[in-house]
């Protein structure tokens, strides 16, 4: 019995944004830096109490009222997740275990990086709505008129500052993911099959880099794949 196009990527979004919360939860293990976002999460956390998972939730469900001014609208995935990563990432850090030598943290954030990369790959690759900090960036790059690369710059270096100002943890790990997740990223999306990129999230990005049209265009609201591989994945 074959999957239906809806369940498949119903599955591709649940894959990956389970995936991104595992990749978190063994950032925060590996304790040699978090991507800004989970700074500010982990930073958040450590001053109210919360799980770094609750964390998440309660900073993507307030950036998602600002989805307001900005008139962005949120799909399927968007409510995922705040849900499932959350829920994920709290899970993930029940079971995993610190790990005590420099070796092991080493190798588990650069696991991290590359699992956080082929889940984001699945993730927009579903095209069900943009994540809540996703919305965030292209909501003001449409009212403001500003680049992408400016706007999520200084997202990124606000939640970044606040976050190491509450205690999260800033390191080697912070500069490694920041470097490698947009070429990871476009790795993945290079290695996958095209028939599979024509049908997903990714086809504007596809066609983009084989020169076969110009990008097609997205629902309001969401992030352009290419912004995507290029610059990392807000969620």
């Amino acid at each position: 019995m074959r999957l239906g196009a809806g369940a498949l990527r119903g599955a591709a979004l649940l894959t990956g944004l389970c995936g991104y919360g595992v990749s978190m939860a063994m950032m925060v293990r590996a304790g040699l830096g978090l991507d800004p976002w989970d700074v500010f999460h982990q930073g958040l956390a450590l001053r109210t109490g919360m799980s770094i998972g609750a964390a998440s939730a309660v900073v993507g469900v307030a950036v998602l009222l600002a989805w307001i001014p900005l008139r962005n609208r949120p799909g399927i995935g968007t409510v995922a997740n705040v849900i499932v990563i959350a829920v994920t990432v709290d899970a993930a850090l029940w079971i995993l275990p610190a790990p005590e030598t420099l070796p092991v943290r080493i190798a588990l954030m650069t696991s991290a990086v590359v699992l956080n990369a082929f889940s984001t790959v699945l993730y927009i690759g579903a095209g069900l709505g943009p994540g809540p900090r996703d919305g965030l960036m292209t909501g003001l790059v449409v009212r403001t008129g500003r680049s992408v690369r400016l706007v999520r710059t200084t997202i990124e270096v606000a939640v970044l500052t606040v976050g190491w100002l509450l205690g999260g943890t800033v390191g080697v790990g912070t500069v490694v993911y920041a470097f490698g997740i947009g070429p990871l990223v476009q790795l993945f999306v290079r290695l996958t099959p095209r028939r599979l990129l024509a049908a997903s999230g990714w086809a504007p990005v596809d066609t983009a880099q084989r020169g076969t049209g110009e990008p097609a265009a997205l629902p309001a609201g969401s992030v352009s794949p290419a912004d995507e591989a290029d610059t990392g994945c807000l969620r």
